[in-house]
């Protein structure tokens, strides 16, 4: 029997848990939640249904960092070997134009009604779940309904994300007072006896409970159309928003091609603008002509890797929605390919750094993280492969809940560019992403799937995080495919980060609560002592992943700087 028992290693600190064995693997930011999905796959359920249990669950008990009011992107891999790329980010309303936030109404987009662009994530599991799944959706749901309607105990991950956005620290974007105790909506769920919940407590969404019955008995339409789009309508408008019935019911997701490439051998399959795969495809194919392997050439290779970041950073103050950009698909074929490659190579100095201008980008894009984004990988034994991220974009979205259905919505158009300003987050204004009726933002999501040179499934990994998720990836890949870490030990690993614009690269500091050192000092000298301008931050990216070996076991590691994540196979 004892095979058939999960083998659990706890590395590193809380939160934090890898697994092997050959049936399946789930890694997401919440361990209830990868249980979820586990007990699915354990319930004849594959890696899509495991997928579905497992996101409507975070949307559930980490209500702050995506849900159902949210949207994002999946990648899937079928058994067969065909890659399928779901769009199911958010839109801008019809009445949306490009001028609708100024630099003195910038608040506007990060709160209130017109904030929050149409959800998308209901309608991307639902078209996901149809092709791949083989579970009854409504099944999918009870694990979550249960939580809502019975309880859930609040983790430190959720503690720290309530006071994150109630403590002032964000007054400076509008986030002046404790909505959560104070605003009569959240109060139901936050703060039902005068007093918000905190570390420990168990609390309920009982309305949410609500609303996920009837989508489970009958289906996704009844969000996008009926008393439920009603209620979501009528609560934005009430807050000076412009999202009518019609843009909920004509929300359609779409198939985005693959940004696909060779890495040492190993095939590496990702998304497209909206997203930043192409970007990643970018960096990976800069450093592909370094040695990025030899120890004793870390410094060096820490210097390619940073080169190949700012170049495929500036490349992508291009990136935008393709329905509003010509030649788009081109573009992205171009910035990955091996001319592009060798070209930013015979540019990079082993021992200096370029001026900002010397990358090349077309315009100036500064970017800093969202606050609130989910990452989940899933995995069976069919070869069924899926990496998905979704947002509500900040923490608990544009700080509505619709009354009726206790539904959180998203702030994602203060993802687009701000016309001729920054936005709340310093974001340069770009062309290519300014807003206009129906568009989707630009974002920096990538999830990765990569397969051995035969072809079968190596790794699948998911990051959250902003424009930290794909230099994470690259990160990732990097210490797996040419350093030959396992999936815990890539987690582990300090990152760094620079995207072109603020002209500075920041590396992580050590974070002993979680067991994790610093960027080693001797580099961080070293890019010192070469030009770059350093700076040292705290974790600012989460990341997900599974390994798939040779001989068909699952590795499933979580993210050792979530409270609460969890990865586990079996």
């Amino acid at each position: 029997m004892l095979r058939f028992c999960k083998v659990l290693l706890l590395v590193l600190g809380v939160g934090y848990v890898w697994a092997n064995n050959t049936n399946g693997a789930v890694a997401c930011e919440s361990a209830l939640c990868t249980q979820i999905g586990i007990d699915t796959m354990k319930e004849g359920g594959n890696a899509a249904d495991a997928m579905v249990a497992t996101q409507i669950c975070i949307g559930t008990v980490d209500m702050y960092d995506s849900g159902i009011g949210g949207g994002g992107f999946v990648l899937v891999r079928s058994k067969e070997g065909a890659y399928e790329f779901i769009d199911f980010r958010e839109t801008a309303p019809a009445a949306a134009y490009e001028k609708m936030f100024t630099e003195e109404t910038i608040k506007l987009s990060l709160r209130g009604g017109l904030a929050a662009a149409v959800p998308g994530e209901l309608r991307g599991l639902k078209i996901m779940h149809e092709k791949y799944g083989q579970k009854p959706w409504k099944d999918l749901f009870k694990p979550s309904i249960k939580l809502a309607r019975e309880g859930f105990k609040v983790t430190e991950a959720l503690d720290s994300a309530m006071i994150a956005s109630t403590d002032g620290r964000y007054a400076y974007l509008g986030y002046d007072y404790d909505f959560l105790t104070y605003d009569p909506e959240w109060a139901i769920d936050f703060a039902p006896n005068g007093t918000r919940v905190g570390l420990g407590d168990v609390m309920t969404r009982k309305r949410f409970a609500d609303t996920l019955e009837s989508i489970a008995e009958y289906g996704p339409d009844v969000f996008y159309t009926g008393a439920i789009a009603n209620a979501t309508i009528i609560a934005l408008q009430r807050a000076n928003g412009t999202m009518t019935l019609s843009d909920l019911k004509n929300y359609t997701i779409l198939n985005r091609p693959i940004s696909n490439i060779t890495y040492r051998g190993f095939k590496v399959f990702s998304g497209s603008a909206p997203s930043s795969g192409a970007v990643l495809c970018s960096i990976l194919k800069i450093v592909e002509g370094y040695d990025m392997r030899t120890p004793s050439a870390l410094n060096l290779s820490t210097h390619y890797l940073d080169e190949a970041m700012k170049f495929g950073y500036g490349q992508r103050t291009l990136l935008g929605d393709p329905t509003f950009l010509p030649n788009l698909t081109a573009y992205q074929l171009e910035m990955y390919s091996e001319n592009t490659a060798e070209e930013c190579r015979s540019k990079i100095e082993d021992y200096g750094v370029l001026q900002t201008m010397d990358y090349e980008p077309p315009g100036q894009l500064f970017d800093v993280p969202d606050h609130g984004t989910t990452a989940v990988v899933s995995a069976d034994k069919s070869g069924l492969t899926i990496a998905l991220t979704s947002t509500v974009n900040f923490y608990f979205g544009n700080t509505m809940m619709v009354p009726e259905t206790g539904v959180i919505l998203n702030n994602q158009m203060n993802d687009f560019s701000i016309f001729n300003t920054s936005n709340a987050f310093g974001v340069r204004d770009s062309p290519s992403n300014y807003i206009a009726p129906l568009k989707r933002p630009l974002s920096s999501i990538a999830p990765v799937i990569v397969e051995f040179p035969n072809g079968t499934v190596y790794i699948v990994h998911a990051c959250a995080g902003g424009s930290r998720i794909t230099t994470e990836i690259s990160q990732h890949l990097w210490h797996i495919l040419d350093q030959n870490l396992t999936s815990a030990e890539a987690l582990a690993s300090p990152r760094m980060h620079d995207q072109l614009y603020p002209p500075q690269v920041e590396f992580e500091w050590a974070d002993p609560a979680h067991g994790l050192v610093g960027y080693n000092n001797q580099t961080t000298a070293f890019m010192k002592s070469i030009g770059a301008n350093i700076t040292f931050v705290g974790f600012s990216s989460a990341g997900q992943a599974i390994r798939r070996l040779s001989n068909g076991t699952f590795e499933a590691a979580a993210e050792p700087r979530q409270l609460a994540s969890g990865g586990y196979a079996f």
